[in-house]
């Protein structure tokens, strides 16, 4: 016979966080990027060179953005 009140299923997982590395590894770049622009936009006078440091700072803003608004939990 068996029992009703005995829970038998094991409870399921945590669902894995996505994109565990990629978050970190955005905000280390933007960090990098972004003082490497502001040094360098000071230090040297080619504009092209501090432009694209600038260039990699925004991209990865929006990278960021990107994957928080695809990663958010919805409430309904």
């Amino acid at each position: 016979m068996t029992d009703p009140y005995r829970i038998v299923e094991a409870p399921a997982p945590a669902p894995k966080k996505p994109g565990g590395l990629l978050r970190p590894l955005l905000w280390l770049v933007l960090l990098v990027s972004a003082a490497a622009n502001m040094v360098l936009s000071t230090a040297v006078d080619n504009p092209w060179i501090s432009s694209a440091f600038g260039l990699v700072a925004l991209l990865c803003g929006v990278a960021l953005i990107v994957h928080h608004r695809r990663n958010r939990v919805r409430e309904a």
